[in-house]
């Protein structure tokens, strides 16, 4: 599941993971998977955070970090700072990153 339908790509030092973020959002919360413009995957991911000084960004690696149960050292924003759609990765092994993300997607969205 490295495209198609999945929002993961496996890379030498981890796992990226597309996102589409909606920031000052009611309540922070991951959505399930959107269809991007290009025919590729995201994750939908709502923060309360406001897009200004890197807040909504790093809302959005708190919560990640949270539902993967992995330290918020382990992610990183690689692309989208000032855009909805970003890239994230998260380090680490790739097998084993991969591994974890589906099956936490396929427990979450089935």
């Amino acid at each position: 599941m490295t495209g198609g339908t999945s929002p993961f790509q496996r890379v030498e030092n981890g796992v990226v993971v597309s996102v589409r973020l909606t920031p000052k959002a009611s309540c922070a919360s991951i959505e399930g998977i959107a269809e991007t413009p290009g025919g590729g995957h995201a994750l939908r991911v709502k923060v309360t955070a406001a897009p200004e000084k890197g807040r909504a960004n790093a809302a959005l690696l708190k919560l990640l970090a949270e539902a993967w149960g992995v330290a918020p050292s382990r992610l990183s924003l690689v692309s989208g700072h000032k855009d909805r759609r970003k890239r994230v990765l998260l380090e680490g092994d790739p097998t084993r990153r991969m591994s974890g993300l589906q099956a936490w997607l396929a427990a979450r969205h089935g």
